[in-house]
């Protein structure tokens, strides 16, 4: 298995982002529908320009094989970056074999070199395969008091 940061501007690097995140978005666990065309278009470029990402592959005998794509934030509590990842895709064949905890080993020493302070994500509760491995991995429910209880993810479309 090679796991390495992509480089966006090789071909074989940006089809290969672009075929793992559709192939997570066309996933019961992505929505079940694939990218729109403009996304699967622009989304290696656009992500190539953006300096606060980070988007690791995973390649199994010159096949796509995982996916993490990251994007740096900031912690106004600890006043120091954080690493949030926000995407993660194992290729169905691939699962079970240690590749999650392989990217996210990489995941984690990219964050330290930046000098983040945590590593963030979100996760659908019904996702029980990917809750298990995060746990697995030492992530749990953000919370600052038990009494007031976990943070929520909630968005607003625009």
């Amino acid at each position: 298995m090679q796991i390495f940061e992509a480089d966006l501007t090789i071909p074989e690097h940006a089809q290969a982002v672009v075929f793992l995140l559709n192939s997570y978005a066309c996933s019961p666990e992505g929505g079940e529908k694939p990218l729109p065309d403009i996304v699967q278009r622009d989304l290696a470029s656009i992500l190539h320009q953006r300096s606060d990402t980070v988007v690791l592959l995973a390649f199994k005998n010159d096949q796509p094989a995982g996916l993490v794509i990251c994007m740096e934030g900031f912690t106004t509590f600890a006043c120091k970056p954080l690493l949030n990842i926000h995407d993660v895709f194992i290729a169905d064949e691939y699962r079970g074999q240690g590749l999650c905890r392989q990217l996210f080993d990489r995941v984690e020493s990219i964050a330290k070199t930046r000098g983040c302070c945590k590593l963030t994500l979100e996760v659908l509760e019904g996702n029980h395969r990917a809750c298990g491995a995060y746990k697995k991995l030492g992530f749990s429910g953000f919370e600052l008091d038990p009494q007031m209880g976990q943070a929520l993810f909630w968005e607003k479309k625009l």
